[in-house]
């Protein structure tokens, strides 16, 4: 069967804003389903999400991450594959990063820790993708259930390393703190208006990418 493509301006502008308004209209009919006012509820979403300086900080650095899974994904459907381990990937990629910054933040300069974190971060990321990928071109595993399976995986063995093997910060489930050297530069300290809020030059990256 053959299939027509939509053309670029479809894919990339009407396709996005008919999702927008679709998710739109279910939530409000969960919302009036619940009894309460999906126009009163919508205009709380939009702003505190949008139009509070703050709150769109928030938004865009919690984007910042859906974009960059989302370009996960879309490399493996150019390639006519279905990954839905973009979540364990991540993961894994966070340990990569982490590893080299709790490695390397206090020696190297941030010039290189940063290129050298976003390394090993796409290094880790992609070394669990290709395990499922293996297993599906060698033994004919669904990469669908490999990729859904891995993610599990993956969140157990963060927890298991978080708790269990580096080195913690304060009394809380995680690393130590990373030096400032080898942070981004938030985009609070150039447009106070934003706040002191974690959206940071990744967003960008996000963007450029």
């Amino acid at each position: 069967m053959k299939t027509t493509e939509l053309p670029r301006w479809a894919s990339g502008f009407v396709l996005p804003i008919l999702n927008l308004l679709s998710a739109l209209l279910v939530a409000a009919l969960v919302i009036h389903l619940l009894g309460e006012s999906p126009v009163e509820s919508l205009q709380i979403l939009v702003n505190s999400a949008v139009i509070n300086p703050e709150g769109l900080s928030y938004t865009l650095f919690y984007a910042s991450t859906f974009v960059f899974t989302g370009l996960a994904v879309s490399v493996a459907m150019k390639a006519g594959l279905f990954n839905i381990g973009a979540e364990g990937q991540m993961y894994l990629g966070g340990l990569g990063l982490t590893l080299a910054m709790l490695a390397f933040d206090a020696t190297l300069s941030p010039w290189l820790l940063i290129p050298l974190a976003m390394v090993a971060s796409a290094v880790f990321g992609a070394g669990w993708a290709f395990l499922p990928g293996y297993l599906q071109a060698k033994r004919g595993s669904h990469v669908v259930v490999t990729t859904i399976m891995f993610n599990f995986i993956a969140a157990s063995l963060m927890n298991y390393l978080i708790l269990k093997l580096i080195p913690e910060g304060d009394q809380n489930p995680a690393s130590r703190v990373f030096s400032e050297a080898a942070w981004m530069p938030r985009l609070g300290e150039w447009f106070p208006v934003l706040g002191d809020t974690p959206l940071n030059i990744g967003f960008f990256l996000a963007i450029v990418a």
